[in-house]
């Protein structure tokens, strides 16, 4: 990829960019790449389920999400949350205990046991209270669809469950507020991607001229109407009411401090190998500790494998 900094003008107006997001996409202090949009995870809850379980708000911790999800389950909704056990999902869980998904040299190194502190919680969540089901346990292929369809209470979702749920459900009353802090501090994901330049390109003025435009204000501002996606620009969101909007404003709001979803230099290996043990440990086919080791040293193996 091609460095962009000595592309950048003044008029790009670089400091509009949400700073998290900007930081992803940069090496050593250069810039590789612009941000095109983004989303963070919020909690998505319903509305009815929560008054009629005399809950007046939503959980502000992971602890208090636990206990919520015991009270809702049974009652309105079959369960009280909807987990979906995917890293993109839980690496910020084990960030917030201090952990990492990969190391320096992206070998896995989730089976920490700081990590661990923070996945444990969810296993005993679906094993031992039963008040959680992953959509495959509710016939559902989705985090959003089982929200949308009242098999759970509580699902933790991107900006993209937003119109979804709106055009596909019309009928479910659900609000959304910031993922409940974990070891008293506040943990999302954020999921973003940008523009760049290919470094044996022939016509770079003209590359540049389309990712300026892109990631302009006009630009982005035509892209992120449509409300799949946040602008990464403050400006467009402030123009286009994301960050007054009460769907949106925990999701805006979480990309100051979430953690940006990568995995490293070998990210389907890391995947692959987190998930299926992951998903061991919530079936009651082995300790967490036990799953996660295995899946550790399996990826390393692989890693290993793939760079002798």
């Amino acid at each position: 990829m091609e460095l962009v900094d000595a592309y950048i003008t003044p008029e790009l107006d670089l400091g509009d960019f949400e700073k998290n997001l900007l930081d992803s996409f940069k090496y050593k202090n250069h810039i590789f790449g612009l941000p095109k949009d983004y989303s963070t995870l919020a909690l998505f809850y319903n509305k009815k389920a929560f008054t009629l379980a005399g809950l007046t708000h939503p959980p502000t911790t992971w602890e208090e999400l636990c206990r919520y999800s015991q009270h809702l389950t049974g009652k309105f909704n079959k369960y009280g949350f909807g987990v979906i056990p995917k890293l993109a999902r839980q690496a910020y869980k084990i960030k917030a205990f201090g952990g990492q998904v990969v190391d320096q040299n992206s070998y896995a190194t989730f089976a920490n046991p700081v990590g661990l502190q923070g996945l444990q919680p969810v296993v005993d969540q679906y094993q031992k209270d039963k008040s959680s089901a992953q959509a495959s346990d509710v016939g559902a292929s989705s985090g959003s669809e089982m929200f949308g369809q009242n098999q759970v209470a509580m699902v933790i979702e991107g900006n993209w469950a937003i119109p979804y749920l709106k055009e596909t459900f019309p009928q479910i009353d659900f609000a959304t507020a910031e993922v409940p802090k974990i070891n008293h501090q506040k943990s999302t994901m954020v999921f973003t991607v940008a523009y760049v330049m290919n470094r044996q390109s022939q016509n770079k003025a003209a590359d540049w001229e389309l990712i300026s435009y892109l990631t302009g204000k006009e630009g982005m501002e035509k892209w992120a109407k449509g409300g799949m996606a946040l602008p990464s620009r403050r400006s467009v969101a402030t123009q286009l009411g994301y960050d007054q909007d009460p769907l949106r404003m925990p999701l805006v709001a979480g990309a100051n401090y979430a953690m940006p979803w990568q995995a490293g230099k070998y990210p389907n290996v890391i995947i692959n190998s987190f998930e299926n043990q992951f998903l061991s440990a919530m079936l009651g086919e082995q300790s967490l500790q036990q799953a996660m080791l295995q899946a550790q040293e399996g990826a390393n193996r692989q890693i290993q494998g793939m760079e002798e």
